[in-house]
């Protein structure tokens, strides 16, 4: 009995998120196309051009947005920004510094700040816990 390695394939939506860009940026034929895994592989390691200009410029979908404004993808919504943004956009808004965004940029580093304390405590935890079977 013999086994076929069938080819893993992709919608384009879910490439375009692994590869971090705006579908609706993207060229029509890898809008209207599935992608293989070695397409989506090939594609990471040699990035054509198209994909370069979005990497760079965008525009950007939402989780890389808020990446680069340093805030959650809930604290885009709350400031109202809905669409997605180009990087001379979000530079923009870097610069104007708006409250929502000092106020997310805040919210974000109490977030960090208390995963952060949980992660040492449990690893504080742990080790009392190795501590006692030894």
């Amino acid at each position: 009995m013999t086994s076929h390695q069938t080819t893993q394939t992709m919608k384009p939506a879910t490439a375009a998120k692994k590869l971090g860009v705006y579908l609706e940026a993207t060229p029509a034929e890898f809008q209207e196309g599935v992608i293989s895994r070695a397409e989506l592989n090939a594609l990471q390691a040699n990035p054509p051009a198209w994909l370069e200009e979005l990497r760079s410029n965008g525009p950007h979908p939402r989780p890389v947005v808020a990446a680069k404004l340093g805030i959650s993808i809930a604290g885009l919504a709350r400031g109202s920004v809905t669409e997605p943004l180009t990087t001379e956009q979000i530079e923009a808004l870097k610069n104007d510094n708006p409250e929502w965004l000092q106020k997310e940029r805040a919210i974000q580093a109490e977030v960090r700040k208390e995963g952060a304390r949980i992660k040492k405590r449990n690893a504080e935890r742990a080790a009392r816990s190795g501590d006692r079977r030894s």
